[in-house]
C-alpha cells in the first residue's frame, strides 16, 4: 500500500520540529512532546520498565528511546529499530567563556563535529543547550534556549585578505571562529547572562552543555519550493520521520514484532559517551523490555537474534557543480526517495540481507529506493549503523535521505523525499 503522508503536511511539521530543536536537548523535548500527543508514556530509567501494554518513551541527556508493547507478543518477539541521532556540528562554549579583546566582548568556543566553518561567518547566532543548576537535591538540569541575535562571528573584509577569492578562506578555529557579543572595558559575564535569563542567582550556574545556533528558520525554497532549507537537518530530517513513523506504525497495529526508535546524541564526535550510540542506552533498553514483559536473559537473546535494525542519517544527493566528486554510477537524486547507504569497509553496516528488508519496506510503501557508494578514491563516512550492529549482534541496514551542504549551517533537502522518508520507516517498523 503506498505511504499514507502527506508531502505539504509532513515538511510544514519537520520545518515546525528543526526551529524547536536547535540543540540535542531540545530535540528531545520536541521529540517527546510529539509522542505525548500520541499517548506515550515517559519513563524515567531509574524506574521500573512497565509491564502494562502500551506507549512508552525514556531520555537520557539527549538521546530518546521509545516503544510499543501494545500487540500480545511472546517475550522473545524481535524487535524491529530506527535508529537516528540528535546532535549537529556547531561551536560550543567553552568553561572558562569570556573573552575580551580589541575592545569587544567574546565568547571562547570549541568546534563540535566537522562543521563547515565558513558557513557560521556573518550570521545571527542564538544560544541554546542545558544548564547544570544547584537545587535543593543536588543538582538540576534545565533547558536554556535564546532565540535571539545573540552572537556574530565576523568575517575579514576583502581588502584586507587580497587573496581570500583567489586563494579560498583560511580560518584557524581558535583565531577565526570567537563570536563577539558585546563591546566594553570589561568580559562580558556570561554565567550572569544566562542567570539572569533562568531567574536564578549566579553562584547556583554550576555548568553547562551550551552551544550556538543559526537563526534563520527553516523554509521551502526553489522555483517550485520543492526543496526545503534549515538548519540542522543532519540529522533531525531522520529522527522527526522516525517519530512520526512510529505513531503511524503503533496507531495501525504493528504486528509480530516490538517497534523502536532510539534516538542518540553525541554521533558527531564519535558515539563514546554515556547516550550515544556505543554506550548502554540501546541494549539496556531492549533488555529492559523483554524483562518487563516476563522474558529471560535467554528470551532477550533470541530476540535479538531476530531482530532488524535500520540505522537514518541523512545521504549525500549529487551536486551539479562538483558531479566528479560522486560515484558514477551511483548518482543520487533529489525527491528521488529513500537511500540505502553501502560501503566494503563496512563503513556502513549494510549487507544484503539488511538491504533486502529496507527494500521490502520501501515496497510495502509504493517508494522508490535509491543507492549510494562512495567514490573509492575518497574516505567513507560512517554513523550509527556499525556501533549497534555491534552491540546487538542485528541484521542492520544504513539509509538516508538526499540532502546538499551536508554540515553546512543551512543543509537542504527535497520536500516530496520527506514524506516518503517516513512512509519507508513505517513499513520498516510494521513489516506485512
Amino acid at each position: 500500500m503506498p505511504h499514507a503522508f502527506d508531502q505539504d503536511d509532513t515538511a510544514s511539521r519537520l520545518a515546525a520540529y528543526l526551529d524547536a530543536s536547535p540543540s540535542p536537548f531540545h530535540a528531545v523535548e520536541s521529540t517527546a512532546a510529539l509522542l505525548l500527543d500520541a499517548g506515550f508514556t515517559r519513563v524515567a530509567e531509574t524506574d521500573p520498565t512497565p509491564a502494562d501494554p502500551g506507549r512508552y518513551l525514556t531520555v537520557r541527556g539527549g538521546s530518546l528511546i521509545a516503544w510499543s508493547t501494545e500487540t500480545d507478543l511472546a517475550a522473545s518477539a524481535p524487535f524491529r529499530v530506527v535508529g537516528a541521532h540528535t546532535d549537529s556540528p556547531n561551536l560550543r562554549i567553552k568553561p572558562r567563556p569570556d573573552v575580551l579583546r580589541s575592545g569587544w566582548q567574546q565568547l571562547a568556543v570549541e568546534v563540535y563535529g566537522g562543521p563547515l566553518l565558513n558557513t557560521w561567518l556573518d550570521r545571527d547566532l542564538g544560544l541554546s543547550g542545558r544548564v547544570a543548576l544547584r537545587a535543593d537535591t543536588g543538582v538540576e538540569g534545565r533547558l536554556l534556549l535564546i532565540d535571539e541575535p545573540l552572537l556574530r562571528v565576523s568575517q575579514l573584509a576583502p581588502h584586507l585578505d587580497r587573496t581570500v577569492n583567489s586563494e579560498g578562506l583560511k580560518l584557524n578555529p581558535q583565531q577565526h571562529l570567537v563570536p563577539h557579543w558585546g563591546q566594553g572595558e570589561t568580559p562580558g559575564d556570561l554565567v550572569g547572562f544566562v542567570a539572569e535569563r533562568l531567574d536564578v542567582a549566579a553562584d547556583d550556574v554550576l555548568g553547562w552543555d551550551l552551544m550556538t545556533h543559526d537563526l534563520t528558520p527553516a523554509r521551502r525554497i526553489g522555483r517550485d519550493r520543492d526543496l526545503l532549507a534549515s538548519a540542522r537537518l543532519d540529522n533531525l530530517a531522520t529522527s522527526f520521520a522516525a517519530t512520526i513513523a512510529l505513531i503511524a506504525a503503533v496507531e495501525a497495529g504493528v504486528p509480530g514484532v516490538v517497534p523502536v526508535i532510539a534516538l542518540f546524541d553525541h554521533e558527531e564526535v564519535g558515539s563514546t559517551t554515556e547516550r550515544g550510540a556505543q554506550s548502554t542506552f540501546l541494549t539496556a533498553t531492549l533488555e529492559r523490555i523483554v524483562l518487563s514483559r516476563g522474558g529471560s536473559r535467554e528470551d532477550y537473546l533470541r530476540a535479538l537474534a531476530g531482530t532488524v535494525i535500520a540505522s537514518g542519517d541523512m545521504a549525500h544527493a549529487t551536486n551539479p557543480n562538483y558531479a566528479e566528486r560522486h560515484e558514477p554510477g551511483h548518482h543520487v537524486q533529489m525527491n528521488g526517495g529513500p537511500v540505502l547507504k553501502i560501503n566494503a569497509q563496512a563503513r556502513y553496516a549494510t549487507d544484503g540481507l539488511g538491504a533486502a528488508a529496507f527494500r521490502l519496506a520501501c515496497d510495502q510503501a509504493g517508494v522508490p529506493v535509491q543507492s549510494f557508494v562512495t567514490r573509492t578514491d575518497l574516505p567513507c563516512g560512517s554513523t550509527v549503523g556499525p556501533m549497534t550492529s555491534a552491540l546487538t549482534g542485528a541484521t542492520t541496514v544504513d539509509f538516508g535521505a538526499p540532502t546538499l551542504s551536508m554540515h553546512s549551517t543551512r543543509e537542504a533537502c527535497g520536500v516530496a523525499d520527506q514524506a516518503m522518508y517516513a512512509g519507508a520507516l513505517e513499513a520498516f517498523l510494521s513489516p506485512a
